[in-house]
């Protein structure tokens, strides 16, 4: 169990750091409420368990090849771009209901699971976390204690995600108009902020 709960640890801080899962939840949550908000986690969640298995059936290695890292970076710069502009074209979206509103709640797993697929830092990441300690435990415990770390880390994502979701949900329900414009605006900002990030990677990509 203390294992277990170490990394439950190590999933929440994974999933922790600011980043573009993190804006569109909080923009998704303060526009639409929790269940936006976390189905974007939820997504997010998805395309990290597919990494995981990607690593764990030894496929990743593909994933770090020149071709494929700039490829992503490009489709990640147009998703968050698109995302952000998207985001500061409706920033006058408050809570009463529109016919947005629907369209968000079914398109928000969708978002979450591209961004986070499409994010080559995310792929890295999972490859050097996820990587060592996958060789560590086949190594030291076997299959079943592999589960049990894996099951630890997703338990702490899902915390997060959940967390995210209520901070963002009550922004929603208490929230100012005002107070729900500028988080938006803050959202769309960051998210076309990482997308230049991403179009400045594949720039040194393509010219490295």
């Amino acid at each position: 169990m203390h294992a277990f709960v170490t990394y439950v640890i190590l999933g929440i801080s994974l999933s922790a750091p600011i980043g573009p899962i993190n804006a569109a939840q909080l923009d998704k949550g303060a526009r639409y409420g929790f269940t936006a908000a976390w189905l974007i986690g939820l997504g997010a969640m998805c395309a990290d368990l597919l990494y995981m298995l990607l690593i764990y059936f030894g496929l990743a290695h593909f994933l770090t090849t020149p071709f494929m890292k700039t490829f992503l970076w490009l489709f990640g710069c147009f998703v968050l771009i698109y995302t952000g502009v998207d985001t500061l074209r409706n920033v006058k979206t408050t809570k009463e209901a529109s016919p947005r509103e629907a369209q968000s709640s079914v398109s928000s797993f969708r978002s979450g699971f591209i961004m986070a697929l499409t994010n080559p830092l995310n792929i890295l990441f999972w490859l050097g976390i996820y990587g060592s300690i996958l060789a560590e435990s086949v190594q030291n415990y076997g299959l079943t204690q592999v589960l049990w770390h894996t099951s630890g880390i997703f338990a702490g994502i899902l915390l997060w995600d959940v967390a995210m979701a209520t901070l963002a949900s009550s922004f929603h329900k208490f929230g100012s108009r005002t107070t729900l414009q500028i988080i938006s605006v803050i959202a769309g900002l960051s998210l076309i902020g990482f997308g230049f990030y991403f179009g400045y990677q594949a720039y040194k990509q393509l010219t490295g």
